[in-house]
């Protein structure tokens, strides 16, 4: 073998040996909860259960020591390797769309009810002020009758009738 091709075996064997670390990819979940795609590590403000996919053998986490181990433990405990939660199916991410849709529509149903409620009881007190100044004002008011004909209110009648409405207003703002 000559010393250009020994050069060129050294070279190819070499690169061959970097092939697996050009290999490794990292997902993980940033703090927007947004998923991240990268050939180099998560930063380590990244928890280790947002790591969705490291390199084999990269993801450690350290021993868990029962209180009982804990004087029978090594000073120095290998690490252990962690398994990474697997990536949701599309099946898994669709329902959970579903439901965050339902639940919108549903929110937005209820803000409505109650808006239509606000509204309606606004519309309310404002036709019971606009009583009150009426019975107030002094005008005689015009009532019909039992047996059908026209009359006016007594004092007694706009007593009561100004009862019922300053009642009613309490529950006004």
């Amino acid at each position: 073998m000559t010393t250009t091709s020994r050069a060129r075996l050294l070279a190819a064997s070499a690169l061959m040996a970097f092939v697996t670390l050009a290999q490794a990819q990292y997902m993980w979940i940033d703090e927007k909860g947004i998923k991240q795609f990268s050939d180099r590590a998560p930063p380590p403000s990244i928890p280790l259960k947002n790591i969705l996919k490291a390199p084999p053998g990269v993801l450690t986490a350290p021993p868990v020591l029962v209180p009982s181990d804990v004087a029978a433990a090594p000073a120095v405990a290998a690490p252990i390797a962690v398994k990474a939660k697997a990536a949701p199916t599309m099946a898994d991410r669709n329902t959970d769309f579903n439901r965050r849709q339902k639940e919108k529509a549903d929110f937005e149903l209820k803000e409505k009810e109650e808006r239509d409620v606000k509204l309606a009881k606004a519309e309310h007190c404002d036709a019971l002020r606009l009583s009150k100044r009426t019975f107030e004002s002094g005008e005689r008011i015009g009532v019909q009758q039992k047996n059908g004909d026209r009359g006016y209110m007594t004092d007694e009648q706009r007593a009561i009738e100004s009862a019922k409405i300053d009642k009613n207003l309490a529950g006004c703002k």
